[in-house]
């Protein structure tokens, strides 16, 4: 590295080009309201032949500059970057560096999981050579319709923004777009920028400017003067309007703007996923979760509004319940959102702009022109609010698990006592009702894939925004723990609570090691049901029979997947990788076994096994889930029947 004059007088500053990428990326900053910050806090990576030599020499050289951390996985690695992000409501992410071939297309899924959630995370995958003199090299796949064509090309789709370095100088113009599109928070996504083995480390001599501290602020975006004024006056004229509070409404600290706005106004509130701790649970105008995975108090004045108020939503499947929630013929929708994409969505009245700034100016403009909804309407929202509190009472309910259970026992050891009696097992709403109480009012539950995320957005009752962190919009299996691990690393502060299914923990647990590495406790709450039961309620629900979803041997006679329970020993698996881990049986062991990981340092393991059998009911909602025309199965037959009538109340905007 040696530091020149030009002749022109520009000072210039001889890198390889991985030891640029390392230099700029430690000087960027973000800065919103005031607050400045270090944009990158550090850099993922597993190294390999096409990146060791290049980036990992460059991390090494300047260490100090930029944090390194190890993962077990490269898929792992993008998801604890991305949840990261989301904890810092996208204004400090992470890196990943992989190398080349199965490296980087392990985090393909990573990207496209991240892209979906509009979280930012930069990919910096190996690639093979540019100067192509060594191809075939190892792990290349030849591609006979060009030669310019690598595995990393499976990244465009899933990238919000892709560039291949060739040459050490295009550095020049493609980390400030990068930068650009990381930083928008309209825009961002997944960025990929592929980096051949040999051009990581070749030198070239780089503007010292380009090397500069950069702050990229992110201002708040005000929408369009006249939208507004449409806007306002479309509401004013609402009597039954219904506030859907998505990701961006957290992502823009709008939490306290949306409360004063339901207040003044008189507007219910209802959660999607990614918006569920907007407000909290027992907030008076809080409804509760809505859609195919919501309650009874956001579905039913769903159903009847005349006008949705959309904050920071993407107006999902799941939203709206497959475009059946909203059955008021002359309903209309006002969307709030950065993105105009998702603002158009709905043949809305579109606000381009800040969720905090634009709900602010909404609740401004109606309250002085003396906007709100009437007695009777508030009266409605708040029996609605107590039949849905007391609906998930019921199911949070310990006591009354006499019952035996109708499921089959994974473990039968743990369904009888010693005189051979059955012990009935928890249900998975009561464990989440459990976990709910230790984790109080800091803890932040994790979860992204199977029946349970659908569980909680219905169950957990979250007291502030940053408690419930699911990953739903690719709802990817594996992100669990990875994802666990990323959100400690944002706030080390909040215990972290991962609750995942066997089926999922099977996927990727590698991160358990990370954590352990890292020293940041997770209490992983693994919920055992014996398989993809999730999957296997829904292939019920449309007329099938249970078919390859459960982890069961397979039985020779049948040649099908039907025998004996595979009994998969979790404890001792996670216990292998240097966790502390429990066993856990029903309300008593359960309750001890989370006491015992309070106190301990390291991260914890509780495995639960749950009634196969005992699911949370839909709370008047629907799923566009397409079920065979055509059948030999009565059931199947049965239940195109029943699909072809719900489609009936789906809507077109």
């Amino acid at each position: 590295m040696v530091s020149m004059d030009s002749g022109d007088g520009l000072t210039t500053v001889r890198l390889t080009m991985a030891q640029a990428i390392v230099r700029f990326l430690a000087q960027q900053y973000v800065e919103r309201d005031g607050q400045e910050q270090r944009f990158i806090a550090g850099m993922f990576g597993i190294f390999g032949h096409g990146n060791v030599s290049g980036l990992g020499q460059a991390l090494s050289e300047f260490r100090r500059e930029m944090p390194y951390y190890q993962s077990r996985n490269e898929q792992a690695q993008v998801h604890s970057a991305a949840a990261y992000a989301k904890m810092k409501n996208r204004l400090q992410i992470l890196a990943c560096t992989s190398s080349v071939g199965p490296g980087a297309t392990n985090m393909v899924t990573g990207a496209a999981t991240a892209t979906v959630n509009r979280l930012p995370v930069l990919l910096l995958p190996g690639d093979t050579f540019a100067s192509r003199l060594p191809h075939p090299v190892l792990q290349q796949l030849e591609f006979a319709g060009g030669q310019d064509v690598s595995v990393n090309d499976a990244f465009r789709p899933v990238s919000k923004y892709f560039d291949r370095i060739t040459r050490p100088a295009q550095l020049l113009s493609s980390l400030p777009e990068a930068m650009r599109v990381l930083t928008s928070q309209a825009e961002c996504g997944a960025v990929t920028i592929a980096l051949p083995e040999d051009v990581q480390t070749e030198a070239y001599d780089y503007p010292a400017v380009f090397l500069d501290r950069r702050v990229h602020h992110v201002d708040r975006q005000a929408p369009a003067a006249t939208a507004l004024a449409r806007a306002v006056d479309r509401i004013a004229r609402a009597r039954r309007p219904l506030i859907v509070a998505g990701g961006g409404a957290i992502y823009s600290d709008a939490s306290s703007s949306i409360d004063e706005f339901a207040g003044k106004c008189g507007i219910p509130v209802a959660e999607t996923q990614a918006g569920k701790g907007t407000l909290p649970w027992n907030h008076p105008w809080n409804t509760g979760p809505i859609g195919a995975t919501g309650g009874l108090a956001a579905n039913r004045l769903a159903a009847r509004a005349d006008l949705v108020i959309a904050v920071g939503t993407r107006l999902t499947d799941f939203t709206t319940a497959s475009k059946t929630a909203f059955q008021n013929p002359d309903v209309t929708f006002v969307t709030v959102n950065v993105s105009p994409m998702d603002a158009g969505k709905h043949s809305a009245l579109a606000l381009v702009g800040d969720a905090r700034v634009t709900v602010d100016l909404l609740a401004n403009a109606l309250s002085a022109a003396g906007y709100r909804t009437s007695q009777e309407y508030a009266d409605e929202v708040h029996a609605l609010q107590r039949e849905w509190n007391s609906a998930v009472d019921a199911q949070l309910d310990c006591s009354g698990r006499a019952q035996e259970s109708t499921g089959y026992s994974k473990q039968p050891r743990d369904m009888q006592d010693e005189a051979g009696s059955r012990i009935p097992l928890l249900t998975q709403a009561q464990v989440i009702g459990i976990v709910n109480t230790y984790a109080g009012s800091r803890g932040v539950v994790v979860c992204a894939a199977g029946g349970m995320p659908g569980d909680l957005h219905k169950l957990w009752r979250a007291t502030d925004p940053k408690g419930y962190h699911l990953e739903y919009g690719y709802s990817c299996m594996g992100y669990e723990i990875a994802g666990g691990h990323g959100v400690k690393m944002a706030d080390p502060s909040r215990e972290v609570y991962v609750m995942v299914g066997d089926g999922s923990y099977l996927m990727l647990h590698t991160e358990i090691v990370t954590s352990l590495q890292e020293g940041n406790k997770l209490t992983i709450v693994l919920v055992d049901n014996g398989g993809f039961q999730c999957i296997r309620s829904l292939q019920q629900s449309l007329g099938s029979a249970p078919f390859g979803n459960e982890f069961r041997y397979r039985d020779r006679e049948s040649e099908l997947l039907d025998g004996p329970y595979m009994p998969v020993d979790f404890v001792k698996n996670a216990e292998s990788l240097g966790a502390a881990a429990y066993r856990a049986s029903n309300v008593e062991t359960l309750k001890q076994a989370l006491e015992a990981a309070a106190s301990e340092s390291r991260t914890v393991l509780i495995h639960v096994t749950v009634d196969v059998d005992a699911r949370v009911p839909g709370y008047q909602s629907w799923w566009d889930v397409p079920v065979a025309e055509v059948s030999g199965q009565p059931d199947v037959s049965r239940a195109r029947l029943e699909y072809d009538a719900s489609r009936q109340r789906q809507r077109y905007f």
